[in-house]
Protein backbone atom coordinates (compact mmCIF):
# COMPACT_ATOMS: atom_id res chain seq x y z
CA UNK A 1 0.00 0.00 0.00
CA UNK A 2 1.58 3.55 -0.67
CA UNK A 3 1.93 5.81 2.18
CA UNK A 4 1.82 9.77 2.38
CA UNK A 5 4.99 11.16 3.97
CA UNK A 6 5.67 14.46 5.32
CA UNK A 7 9.35 15.38 5.87
CA UNK A 8 9.08 18.68 7.78
CA UNK A 9 12.06 20.99 8.87
CA UNK A 10 13.05 24.66 9.88
CA UNK A 11 14.22 26.74 6.91
CA UNK A 12 17.00 26.41 4.82
CA UNK A 13 17.60 22.16 5.70
CA UNK A 14 17.51 21.32 2.24
CA UNK A 15 13.88 20.31 1.97
CA UNK A 16 13.53 21.20 -2.03
CA UNK A 17 17.33 19.69 -2.30
CA UNK A 18 15.71 16.31 -0.97
CA UNK A 19 12.53 16.45 -3.12
CA UNK A 20 14.50 17.00 -6.12
CA UNK A 21 16.84 14.19 -5.29
CA UNK A 22 14.31 11.76 -4.21
CA UNK A 23 12.41 12.79 -7.91
CA UNK A 24 15.68 11.96 -9.42
CA UNK A 25 15.93 8.31 -7.74
CA UNK A 26 12.80 7.61 -9.02
CA UNK A 27 13.26 8.49 -12.46
CA UNK A 28 16.83 7.15 -12.66
CA UNK A 29 15.06 3.77 -11.90
CA UNK A 30 12.51 4.17 -14.97
CA UNK A 31 9.52 5.35 -12.81
CA UNK A 32 7.84 8.43 -13.40
CA UNK A 33 6.61 11.17 -10.89
CA UNK A 34 4.75 14.36 -10.59
CA UNK A 35 5.92 17.63 -8.72
CA UNK A 36 3.98 20.42 -7.35
CA UNK A 37 4.63 23.71 -5.88
CA UNK A 38 2.64 26.84 -4.41
CA UNK A 39 1.37 29.03 -7.65
CA UNK A 40 2.15 32.46 -5.29
CA UNK A 41 6.32 31.67 -5.04
CA UNK A 42 7.48 33.40 -8.01
CA UNK A 43 11.01 34.41 -6.86
CA UNK A 44 12.80 32.01 -9.54
CA UNK A 45 10.20 32.84 -12.53
CA UNK A 46 9.29 30.07 -14.28
CA UNK A 47 7.27 26.87 -12.77
CA UNK A 48 9.34 24.83 -11.20
CA UNK A 49 10.83 23.26 -8.10
CA UNK A 50 14.63 25.22 -7.52
CA UNK A 51 16.70 24.42 -4.60
CA UNK A 52 19.47 26.81 -3.10
CA UNK A 53 22.31 24.20 -4.54
CA UNK A 54 21.04 24.83 -8.12
CA UNK A 55 18.89 22.18 -8.76
CA UNK A 56 15.45 22.54 -10.50
CA UNK A 57 12.62 20.52 -12.14
CA UNK A 58 9.39 21.87 -13.65
CA UNK A 59 6.52 21.30 -11.15
CA UNK A 60 2.78 22.40 -11.93
CA UNK A 61 1.75 25.12 -9.47
CA UNK A 62 -0.89 24.83 -7.08
CA UNK A 63 -3.39 27.57 -5.06
CA UNK A 64 -5.79 27.15 -2.45
CA UNK A 65 -8.81 26.29 -5.17
CA UNK A 66 -6.46 23.51 -6.97
CA UNK A 67 -7.38 20.04 -6.92
CA UNK A 68 -4.30 17.42 -6.62
CA UNK A 69 -5.98 14.26 -6.64
CA UNK A 70 -7.66 15.58 -9.54
CA UNK A 71 -4.62 16.53 -11.75
CA UNK A 72 -2.76 13.47 -10.19
CA UNK A 73 -5.47 11.40 -11.71
CA UNK A 74 -5.38 13.13 -15.32
CA UNK A 75 -1.81 12.45 -15.40
CA UNK A 76 -2.14 9.14 -14.18
CA UNK A 77 -4.00 8.49 -17.80
CA UNK A 78 -1.11 10.14 -19.79
CA UNK A 79 1.74 8.58 -17.80
CA UNK A 80 2.64 4.94 -17.59
CA UNK A 81 4.19 4.36 -15.08
CA UNK A 82 3.87 7.11 -12.25
CA UNK A 83 4.86 5.89 -9.17
CA UNK A 84 5.15 9.39 -7.19
CA UNK A 85 3.87 12.80 -6.38
CA UNK A 86 6.04 15.16 -4.51
CA UNK A 87 5.01 18.45 -3.25
CA UNK A 88 7.13 21.31 -1.93
CA UNK A 89 5.80 24.00 0.47
CA UNK A 90 3.61 21.49 1.97
CA UNK A 91 2.70 23.33 4.87
CA UNK A 92 0.59 26.28 2.14
CA UNK A 93 -1.80 22.95 1.88
CA UNK A 94 -5.69 23.20 2.70
CA UNK A 95 -6.94 20.76 4.86
CA UNK A 96 -9.00 19.53 2.54
CA UNK A 97 -5.59 19.50 -0.43
CA UNK A 98 -4.09 17.03 2.20
CA UNK A 99 -7.23 14.80 1.97
CA UNK A 100 -6.69 14.85 -1.60
CA UNK A 101 -3.03 13.56 -0.87
CA UNK A 102 -4.56 10.71 1.65
CA UNK A 103 -6.65 9.64 -1.28
CA UNK A 104 -4.11 9.52 -3.93
CA UNK A 105 -1.92 7.09 -1.39
CA UNK A 106 -5.30 5.29 -0.47
CA UNK A 107 -7.17 4.72 -3.94
CA UNK A 108 -4.52 5.94 -6.58
CA UNK A 109 -1.85 3.41 -4.85
CA UNK A 110 0.91 6.31 -5.52
CA UNK A 111 3.37 7.05 -3.13
CA UNK A 112 3.41 10.74 -1.99
CA UNK A 113 6.39 12.53 -0.69
CA UNK A 114 6.02 16.23 1.21
CA UNK A 115 8.25 18.68 2.52
CA UNK A 116 7.34 22.12 4.33
CA UNK A 117 8.02 24.31 7.52
CA UNK A 118 6.24 22.69 10.97
CA UNK A 119 5.25 26.42 12.04
CA UNK A 120 5.44 29.53 10.90
CA UNK A 121 7.63 32.74 12.17
CA UNK A 122 5.14 32.83 15.15
CA UNK A 123 5.43 29.76 16.32
CA UNK A 124 2.03 28.83 14.66
CA UNK A 125 1.48 25.57 12.73
CA UNK A 126 0.18 25.81 8.95
CA UNK A 127 -3.16 24.23 8.06
CA UNK A 128 -1.24 22.29 5.62
CA UNK A 129 1.38 21.16 8.42
CA UNK A 130 -1.02 20.60 11.32
CA UNK A 131 -2.69 17.96 8.68
CA UNK A 132 0.18 16.18 7.03
CA UNK A 133 0.88 16.31 10.99
CA UNK A 134 -1.89 13.90 11.71
CA UNK A 135 -2.78 12.56 8.81
CA UNK A 136 1.03 10.76 6.80
CA UNK A 137 1.93 7.64 7.47
CA UNK A 138 5.46 8.63 7.69
CA UNK A 139 6.71 11.91 9.42
CA UNK A 140 10.61 12.33 8.65
CA UNK A 141 12.65 15.48 10.23
CA UNK A 142 14.89 16.95 8.25
CA UNK A 143 17.50 18.44 10.75
CA UNK A 144 19.39 21.77 10.57
CA UNK A 145 21.31 23.74 13.30
CA UNK A 146 20.87 26.72 14.96
CA UNK A 147 23.78 29.86 14.96
CA UNK A 148 24.52 28.09 18.08
CA UNK A 149 25.07 24.76 16.94
CA UNK A 150 21.97 23.16 18.29
CA UNK A 151 19.25 21.57 16.29
CA UNK A 152 17.15 24.11 14.65
CA UNK A 153 13.46 23.93 14.47
CA UNK A 154 11.82 27.26 15.01
CA UNK A 155 11.39 30.10 12.11
CA UNK A 156 12.32 33.74 12.85
CA UNK A 157 11.09 36.48 10.26
CA UNK A 158 13.69 39.15 10.17
CA UNK A 159 13.65 42.98 8.77
CA UNK A 160 16.14 44.46 6.45
CA UNK A 161 18.70 45.15 9.97
CA UNK A 162 18.57 41.60 10.94
CA UNK A 163 16.50 42.47 14.00
CA UNK A 164 12.92 39.93 14.26
CA UNK A 165 9.58 40.34 13.49
CA UNK A 166 6.91 39.66 15.83
CA UNK A 167 3.88 40.78 13.90
CA UNK A 168 2.52 40.52 10.40
CA UNK A 169 0.79 38.06 7.99
CA UNK A 170 1.71 34.69 8.55
CA UNK A 171 2.82 34.20 4.50
CA UNK A 172 5.61 35.96 3.21
CA UNK A 173 7.85 34.83 0.93
CA UNK A 174 11.50 34.81 1.48
CA UNK A 175 15.07 33.10 1.72
CA UNK A 176 18.19 34.05 3.73
CA UNK A 177 17.21 37.63 3.59
CA UNK A 178 14.17 36.99 5.55
CA UNK A 179 13.96 33.51 7.35
CA UNK A 180 16.76 31.99 10.44
CA UNK A 181 16.45 29.11 11.40
CA UNK A 182 17.34 28.39 15.10
CA UNK A 183 16.65 26.76 18.27
CA UNK A 184 13.97 26.66 20.64
CA UNK A 185 16.17 28.11 23.33
CA UNK A 186 16.97 31.41 21.59
CA UNK A 187 13.88 31.15 19.33
CA UNK A 188 12.38 32.59 22.84
CA UNK A 189 14.74 35.32 23.39
CA UNK A 190 13.96 36.30 20.30
CA UNK A 191 9.77 35.72 19.68
CA UNK A 192 6.94 35.97 22.47
CA UNK A 193 5.50 33.10 22.09
CA UNK A 194 1.33 34.33 22.93
CA UNK A 195 2.46 35.62 26.41
CA UNK A 196 2.98 32.02 26.97
CA UNK A 197 6.43 30.40 28.96
CA UNK A 198 7.10 27.41 27.15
Amino acid sequence: MAKLYFYYSAMNAGKSTTLLQSSYNYRERGMQTLLFAPKFDDRFGSPAIYSRIGLMQEAILFDKDFSIFSATKEALENMENLRCVLLDEAHFLTKAQVAELVAIAKELSIAVLTYGLRSDFLAEPFEGSKYLLTWADELVEIKTICHCGSKATMNVRIDAQGRPVTAGEQVQIGGNDSYVSVCMKHFRTMVPINGVSV
